[in-house]
């Protein structure tokens, strides 16, 4: 197979695969979570460009901590007595690429933990930022007597690499829950997580009333809770309709895993609106 034929087919994939598919400018990159565990030491990550210039990436990790609204923290190497990194167990081929407009390239992940290693979950998030496509020595752009600023947007984006060490486990729970009328119909949640796993899943609402069939009132995609967080904070408002009294009757709140061949009902919440 030619790698024309591969390029072609890599672009496929990623239409074929939009779930999984995280995008930021004119970068697509699949599949948006990188885990590994059960003994496995090597994975693959696509990248494509989408845009109409030529684009260089650059790879590399960066370390994020959570807070329990979500928002991700940059952090240094300094808070490793806090955190478990797995950027220094993993070894990244190739460390940058150019995509020429419509191009797309594999990049392939390798896993080396020494055999003492504490068991837990490691962290780090894998980085691929743009960086300007420098001209060939002796091009120049024409002579122009104008003054002009040309802007080059650089802009990157990060997924998490998890290795999982050992047998771990996980509990899920909602500790807090409280539906706001004041405007629209807003639940807000709160979850916590115990044990030595992070937890990604979807989340979903349905109303449940006596005389009629459950209604799916809201949904909200892609949960993350990262180690060491032990709660985190979720607003998610619902769908309003003339079949649905948000003064009786009961909403059930489910957190599923998603992304992952190992499907799981972290819970299910049932929260009495009278």
């Amino acid at each position: 197979m030619n790698n024309k034929r591969i390029k072609i087919l890599l672009i496929s994939l990623f239409l074929l695969l939009k779930l999984n598919i995280y995008a930021q400018g004119d970068l697509l990159v699949t599949p948006y979570r990188v885990i590994f565990e059960d003994g496995k030491t090597f994975k693959e990550v696509s990248i494509a460009n989408t845009g109409k210039d030529t684009a260089r990436y650059v790879i590399d990790f960066v370390q994020y901590k959570m807070n329990e609204n979500g928002v991700l923290e940059q952090i240094g190497d300094q808070d490793s007595n806090s955190y478990y990194f797995a950027s220094k167990y993993l070894r990244i081929f190739p460390r940058s690429v150019i995509l020429a407009p419509n191009d797309a390239q594999v990049v392939r992940l390798q896993v080396r933990t020494p055999p003492d290693i504490k068991p837990g979950e490691y962290r780090s998030h894998l980085y691929f930022r743009s960086v300007p496509v420098e001209k060939p020595l002796g091009i120049k752009d024409e002579a122009d007597s104008t003054l002009s600023v040309r802007l080059i947007p650089v802009y990157g984006l990060s997924i998490p690499v998890i290795i999982r060490i050992g047998n771990l486990n996980v509990n899920v729970n909602v500790k807090d829950a409280k539906l706001d009328l004041k405007e629209k119909p807003v639940l807000n949640i709160t979850i916590t997580r115990n044990g030595e796993k992070s937890t990604f899943g979807d989340i979903e609402v349905e109303y449940i009333n006596k005389d009629n069939p459950p209604i799916k009132v809201g949904n909200i995609r892609s949960i993350a809770i990262y180690t060491p967080l032990n709660q985190r904070k979720i607003s998610l408002p619902l769908n309003i309709d003339e079949k649905i009294d948000y003064k009786q009757g009961m909403l059930k709140i489910s957190y599923v895993s998603s992304g992952s061949s190992k499907k799981e009902t972290y819970f299910d919440y049932l929260y009495n609106l009278e």
